[in-house]
């Protein structure tokens, strides 16, 4: 077989890849007994540590998981108010970004690069420190105080991420797209509007998907300042009352685990329903074009 992409491996580089392969699983076994053999000397695989989270017997157990549901309830509404608010505006700095001229482009040019070099915990923090020292009541708003500066802070750097990734998707189709738009009278918004964007979704799904994914693990940063008590928080206060931190955070890494890998199952479920719808309506158009030609032969 011959790729366009690259080489093909010949024999002597698959069998050191293969090679190379088991000598990378003996090593990652090998340092996990290790672990697992110094856990036990420490005695981490008592029942009395891990008896609060898998045993239903025991008397803290219901407790235990119901200040976890509520934590990952917590994660759940803050991933999903700053997903929605970062998809709106990220959409609202992109499509500004490529209609404005060039003077017009410079602030919001400076925005973006500004919130895409500062770390995550930086822009939540700050927003915290800035609406506290600036005496800007958010009290209108439903649920805490720390749950929106986390949304707001997760919305600033995710929203111009999601602006660039639009951008690129809209750059990445033909620019025949736009031109043919143009010449039939259509503005330069309704263009965008109506024939960029929606293949520009299309294009972008995987990455914008993998970025909702990043903004739902990123909620576990308020946990460093006590700013918001979402999963990861809620494990710390627990640990701190059983004392056993490393069987809860085992547990609330598992969590993050399944939910992000479902995530990821529905994201390459949407894909592929997109594409095969996509394809679908290209042939019923094809078949339809065919027919009239020939009728008219």
């Amino acid at each position: 077989m011959t790729s366009v992409l690259y080489d093909e491996p010949g024999p002597r580089a698959r069998r050191r890849a293969r090679i190379a392969t088991v000598v990378g699983l003996l090593l990652i076994l090998a340092l996990v007994a290790v672990a697992v053999r110094r856990l036990d000397e420490r005695g981490q695989f008592e029942r009395e540590l891990w008896a609060p989270l898998i045993d239903p017997s025991d008397e803290t157990f219901p407790r235990v998981w119901e200040l976890i549901g509520q934590g990952v309830v917590a994660t759940l509404t803050a991933a999903g108010l700053a997903i929605a608010a970062s998809i709106v505006v990220g959409i609202l700095l992109g499509t500004a970004r490529m209609l404005t001229g060039r003077a017009g482009r410079v602030p919001i040019v400076g925005f973006i690069e500004l919130f895409r070099g500062l770390p995550v915990i930086i822009t939540i923090v700050f927003v915290w420190r800035a609406f506290e020292e600036l005496g800007i009541d958010i009290g209108f708003l439903p649920g805490d105080d720390g749950l929106w500066y986390l949304v707001i802070g997760l919305t600033l750097y995710n929203s111009v991420i999601i602006a660039e990734i639009l951008r690129a998707g809209v750059q990445s189709l033909p620019s025949g797209q736009r031109e043919a738009a143009l010449a039939v009278g259509m503005s330069e918004r309704t263009t965008m509007r109506l024939v960029l964007l929606p293949q520009a979704f299309r294009v972008m799904l995987p990455a914008l998907i993998s970025q909702l994914v990043v903004v739902l693990k990123d909620t576990s940063l308020a946990a460093l300042v006590a700013l918001y008590t979402e999963t990861l928080r809620t494990g710390q206060r627990l640990y701190q009352t059983l004392d056993n931190p490393i069987q809860v955070l085992f547990v609330i890494g598992v969590l993050f685990i399944v939910v992000n890998y479902t995530l990821s199952k529905i994201a390459v479920w949407v894909e592929r329903r997109l594409s095969r719808s996509t394809t679908t309506s290209g042939d019923a158009a094809a078949v339809k074009a065919a027919g009239g030609a020939g009728s008219i032969g």
